[in-house]
């Protein structure tokens, strides 16, 4: 199953549609809880998850008066602030909880903003239960696609991501064998036309200084190394059914093009808009419908100009080696993954440099075999064993 066939409208959901933020604290949930502040009367909050915010998770709890809150980080569970819940709002603590909260009678949708491979037990477990699922996790979707994929029903599915809200939109209508290619846009990150040279003397504090849009410091450090947009680049792979040659990224350093499907007869369909992740957020949470706006509308008289370039994969490697696992496929992508989660963190803590982000997923991809993927056990044995690896290499920089 993928989810270009979810492409037609489909009848209204419940309302209010009631709501489960999975990673609540973060720069998605956040934006996520905005969008159900300004939509109060379409949308319920029943349930909340962080790792460790406990104290933003009891003041939000009170505020939409959750019914069930999770702390995964078990450390976090016994803290002090818990204890100012509201009188029957359920504390569910530990790994689990995110699969225990998901499949409850009194939730009809998950957003599930979790970064990493750690979200993808809840995604699972989510699909499998039927609730609708509107997906910002993309590193499940690119380790675990092909055990996903499969339980997405018509309609139950729809990404969170900027680009690939835009290239849902621009499916709307359209039949998969009219697809030419998509064009994955791509701001070009903050060292955007930097040689490996330049690049080998970047920090993270440069890093963490993106041009456009505010993230959480994970995905940020992706996007300089443009890892973000090769698991995009699976992410969508999955998503729509298309190879990953067929998923083309284009630099669009202005931010305002979310992303392009070019169709066979040579007509390309584009979706534009502000770059603020509450219209996306809010678009899988209204779909079928459109909501107001929550951000300023867009003046294009006022913009001076709309460029495109190419994505430099021989200075940023780690867009290339995405692709090369979406390639070999299997296991592979797990591996590269998790590699990239161990280095990425690193290269935060001043563990490496920016360019050993790409050496070392290298180094991990070139250790593994892949190998079909058939379990969530099996991707989770993949994902310690691809992070230890990851861990002996970086100990010899």
């Amino acid at each position: 199953m993928n989810i270009f066939e979810d492409t037609s409208p489909k009848a209204s959901r419940p309302r209010p549609l009631r709501v489960v933020v999975l990673g609540a604290s973060g720069s998605i949930g956040t934006q996520t809880l905005d969008v159900c502040r300004r939509h109060s009367d379409k949308l319920k909050v029943v349930g909340l998850a962080v790792r460790s915010s406990t104290e933003f998770l009891v003041r939000a709890a009170r505020e939409f008066g959750a019914s069930v809150v999770a702390v995964t980080d078990a450390e976090h569970a016994k803290d002090a602030v818990l204890s100012e819940l509201s009188e029957g709002c359920d504390l569910l603590c530990g790994e689990s909880s995110l699969e225990e909260m998901v499949v409850r009678d009194d939730v009809d949708c998950v957003v599930s903003a979790v970064v990493g491979f750690a979200g993808i037990n809840a995604g699972y477990a989510a699909l499998k239960a039927g609730k609708a699922l509107m997906y910002a996790n993309k590193e499940s979707l690119v380790v675990g696609g092909d055990l996903l994929m499969p339980l997405v029903a018509p309609g139950q599915l729809i990404p969170v991501d900027s680009e690939h809200s835009a290239i849902y939109q621009c499916l709307v209508g359209e039949r998969r064998s009219d697809v030419h290619r998509i064009w994955l846009t791509c701001s070009g990150g903050p060292f955007f036309g930097m040689s490996r040279k330049e690049l080998a003397r970047v920090t993270a504090a440069d890093a963490l200084r993106h041009p456009t849009w505010q993230m959480g410091p994970k995905i940020t450090i992706d996007s300089a190394t443009l890892m973000n947009k090769g698991l995009e680049v699976l992410e969508a792979h999955h998503l729509f059914d298309v190879s990953v040659d067929e998923v083309n990224v284009l630099v669009q350093r202005q931010s305002m093009i979310h992303s392009m499907v070019e169709f066979s007869d040579g007509v390309v369909k584009a979706q534009l808009g502000p770059s603020d992740m509450r219209l996306p957020i809010q678009y899988a949470l209204s779909y079928p419908e459109r909501w107001e706006t929550p951000v300023e509308r867009v003046d294009y008289c006022g913009i001076s100009d709309f460029t495109f370039g190419r994505a430099d994969e021989e200075a940023f490697g780690c867009l290339s080696l995405a692709k090369r696992a979406g390639r070999e496929g299997g296991t592979m992508p797990c591996a590269m993954n998790a590699a990239n989660e161990v280095a990425n963190l690193a290269f935060r803590r001043d563990r490496c440099g920016f360019l050993d982000v790409e050496r070392i997923v290298r180094s991990v991809m070139d250790d593994t075999t892949a190998e079909p993927v058939e379990s969530l056990e099996q991707l989770h044995e993949v994902d310690a064993r691809s992070r230890a690896v990851a861990e002996r290499f970086l100990a010899g920089i």
